[in-house]
């Protein structure tokens, strides 16, 4: 709020009206007023979270502790060229054969 007490703007229907043509959505006269409440509203919330000290909680990526899922890297044999190829349509012996691709 300024120093009347009038909420202040963080984003104006200006500000409003140009992200709406950068995204190609067309915005009511109505709509463009909303947006703007709407933005400005959430702006001001932000400028409370500032307030909070958060000196003592470390940094983090996630809200919850999350556990990486993947197994580990290991060296298994892979499939022979020979029993890969068995079953492909074409094949030079070495590699598929495949329509060519413009």
């Amino acid at each position: 709020m300024n120093r009347e007490g009038a909420p202040v703007e963080k984003i104006t229907l200006e500000e409003v009206r140009h992200v709406a043509e950068l995204a190609r959505l067309r915005l009511s006269a109505e709509e463009e007023l909303a947006m703007t409440q709407h933005l400005n509203m959430i702006l001001e919330y932000m400028d409370k979270l500032h307030e909070v000290d958060t000196s003592q909680v470390p940094p983090t990526t996630h809200a919850i502790e999350q556990e990486n899922v993947f197994r580990p890297d290991a060296v298994h044999p892979s499939l022979d060229r020979d029993r890969a190829l068995s079953n492909a349509p074409q094949s030079d012996g070495a590699n598929f054969v495949v329509p060519r691709v413009i």
